[in-house]
């Protein structure tokens, strides 16, 4: 059976931060791949007041099996007392991107 792919968010509030938690994850091959898309705005209820902000998402491709050490990664760099990290399993794609991904994110490949 292959191993499950998933597909991680989490949100930043500046461009300087999501290019570092981007560029750790990718070089610790706890990811393949992370899209960053800015300009994303989000509004959303914290400590009883409704806030609205301008943020970065990053598309982080992973492996089921990488994704606990990718979280502590994302909750050790970011910023936000509370970061948003959600996973959702990635149930169809290209076989040879989402082989991709596997191979990018096995602990023994060459850096």
């Amino acid at each position: 059976m292959e191993e499950p792919t998933l597909l991680v968010l989490t949100n930043l509030g500046d461009i300087d931060s999501a290019r570092r938690i981007a560029r750790a994850l990718v070089e610790q091959q706890l990811a393949a791949c992370v899209n960053m898309l800015p300009g994303v705005q989000s509004v959303y209820r914290w400590q009883g007041a409704v806030e609205e902000e301008s943020e970065i998402t990053l598309l982080i491709k992973t492996t089921a099996t990488r994704y606990a050490e990718l979280e502590a990664a994302i909750r050790a760099l970011h910023p936000y007392q509370l970061p948003e990290v959600i996973a959702v399993p990635i149930a169809n794609g290209l076989p040879a991107y989402l082989d991709w991904v596997r191979k990018e994110t096995k602990k023994d490949i060459d850096v």
